[in-house]
C-alpha cells in the first residue's frame, strides 16, 4: 500500500526527495480512485528505488490541494527535483504513468 502523504511529511517525503515521486490524490469515497488503486498499487510494487508512490487524502490535507490547485479526483501529480513535473486528472494508464515517471 502506498506511503500516505500528509501536510506534515509532504516537504520531506515529496519535494526533498531524490527521486521522482508520483502523489496520487484522492477519498476513500471517490469511486474512480478506489478503481485506479489497483494501478497505483502496481506502480509502487514495481518503483524498485527508481520512484516513490503516495497519496493524499483530500479530505485530511486541504492545505496541500490549494497549494497543488487539486479540483478534481483522481489527481496525479509527478514530483521532480521538488517540483511539479506534471498533473493529470482522471484515471490514466499504467503504460503512461511508467513514462511520465521514467522520462523527463
Amino acid at each position: 500500500m502506498p506511503q500516505l502523504y500528509t501536510e506534515q511529511n509532504f516537504e520531506k517525503e515529496v519535494l526533498q526527495s531524490s527521486v521522482p515521486v508520483l502523489v496520487h490524490f484522492r477519498a476513500d469515497w471517490c469511486v474512480p480512485c478506489q478503481k485506479f488503486a489497483p494501478i497505483i498499487n502496481e506502480m509502487e510494487a514495481n518503483a524498485l528505488g527508481k520512484y516513490k508512490v503516495g497519496s493524499v487524502d483530500v479530505d485530511k490535507s486541504r492545505e496541500l490541494i490549494k497549494r497543488y490547485n487539486v479540483n478534481t479526483i483522481p489527481t496525479i501529480i509527478i514530483f521532480k527535483n521538488g517540483r511539479s513535473a506534471a498533473q493529470i486528472t482522471g484515471a490514466v494508464s499504467r503504460e503512461d504513468l511508467c513514462h511520465m515517471m521514467l522520462n523527463d
